[in-house]
């Protein structure tokens, strides 16, 4: 029975996934849920009391795959440049990957306190990857510096995401160049 179930929540995260890549947290309803995944409605309430139940255990499961993901690309670099580098253009890769992109719904909806929380934890958890990368490249500011990197790929993520008119090879490129180089053409 609880295999069972257990089959049964991961089916509902999964859905959730679906629905917010597709269409944004206003796609997360229960009944959508029911639908996706052939349970009755009720059924869906004895597994999540709330949509922000739903966001906060994706949050929980999701959010350190691709954590994990970022890190391990930037481990895999030599320099603290290539750190940096590593850093933005990994998160950038997985813009199309569904995970990341419930992430970005679940990030830009309204969600409770207690979600609103979890979400700003793991986003402070990515950016003190990149602290020491930072130092090493001398910031005499370097966690102040990693939450103003993160709202440069957070940009970047938008604009990909978006569809903006640049490639996105172009705006991942252009992210890098800002992250290491400022606004400055060298």
């Amino acid at each position: 029975m609880a295999e069972h179930r257990t089959m049964q929540r991961a089916a509902l995260l999964d859905a959730a996934r679906s629905l917010l890549s597709e269409g944004g947290t206003e796609a997360l309803t229960f009944p959508a849920l029911a639908e996706r995944t052939g349970l009755a409605r009720s059924s869906v309430y004895e597994y999540f009391r709330s949509r922000a139940a739903v966001v906060e255990e994706l949050c929980a499961v999701d959010f350190p795959v691709w954590a994990t993901d970022v890190e391990a690309a930037m481990a895999a670099a030599g320099t603290p440049e290539a750190k940096v580098e590593a850093y933005v253009r990994r998160q950038l890769e997985l813009v199309g990957d569904r995970r990341h992109r419930a992430v970005v719904a679940i990030s830009a909806s309204e969600l409770d306190d207690g979600a609103r929380e979890k979400i700003r934890a793991a986003h402070g958890g990515l950016v003190t990857m990149v602290v020491d990368a930072l130092r090493d490249l001398g910031q005499t500011e370097p966690r102040l510096a990693a939450m103003l990197l993160q709202g440069v790929v957070d940009a970047a993520v938008r604009r990909i995401e978006l569809g903006a008119a640049e490639e996105p090879s172009a705006i991942a490129d252009t992210a890098v160049a800002v992250a290491l180089r400022g606004v400055t053409h060298t």
